[in-house]
């Protein structure tokens, strides 16, 4: 399926604009997503990632949300900041420590945290939900679709198909970054993924 043609057509089907929880998991990926689609929905921004061992680094990606929605100055943007609960990923990730990156970890982790979206999309009453994982080069936007899918299956809000890293997304959200100076991070936020880059990074040095 190509993800994000679906998009498009669920936009286009479109009424009025409708409610929708977007979860991200930081300012640079959630950049390019709201230039897209802010204008034809009302958006919830679901920062929910308790993947991100460090607390430190939790609450810098969250202020980094909120400084750049407010940049935006969107009226129609919000940010709804989730519980932090790191045992809730080392609970999905017990047996799976040494999985490389884009793994079954992950898979795991995708569900986890957008299981919480359709679910909190439910309770508060958001027509559609989404995410903004799909721009980033380094996620499945297969399983993340497929997930998403799935939970179509259980909750009554409807998921927003999508493969934002489309239509130059990824790149984009780097131009947005650099304009607004954004924090960006080069790893997702597990200890897992933090320990595979600085053995990359190594491994790199030494071959100089």
């Amino acid at each position: 399926m190509n993800y994000d043609l679906e998009m498009t057509h669920q936009i286009d089907a479109l009424k009025k604009k409708e409610k929708l929880l977007l979860h991200a998991c930081c300012a640079p990926c959630s950049s390019a997503v709201l230039e897209r689609i802010s204008k034809y929905f009302d958006i919830t921004i679901l920062y929910y990632n308790p993947n991100i061992t460090e607390e430190k680094e939790y609450n810098k990606r969250l202020e980094e949300i909120k400084t750049f929605v407010k940049k935006l100055n969107l009226d129609n943007v919000t940010v709804l900041p989730g519980r932090y609960n790191p045992e809730e990923f080392f609970d999905i990730a017990t047996g799976l420590e040494e999985e490389k990156e884009r793994g079954k970890r992950c898979f795991k982790c995708y569900k986890l945290r957008l299981e919480e979206t359709a679910r909190q999309a439910e309770k508060l009453g958001f027509t559609y939900f989404t995410t903004t994982l799909s721009i980033s080069p380094y996620k499945n936007s297969k399983w993340l679709n497929e997930i998403g899918e799935e939970l179509n299956k259980v909750y009554n809000s409807t998921y927003l198909y999508a493969d934002f890293k489309k239509k130059n997304g990824y790149k984009r959200s780097i131009e947005l970054s650099k304009k607004f100076n954004l924090y960006r991070q080069d790893y997702c936020g597990c200890i897992y993924s933090k320990k595979e880059r600085e053995q990359k990074t190594t491994n790199h040095l030494k071959e100089k």
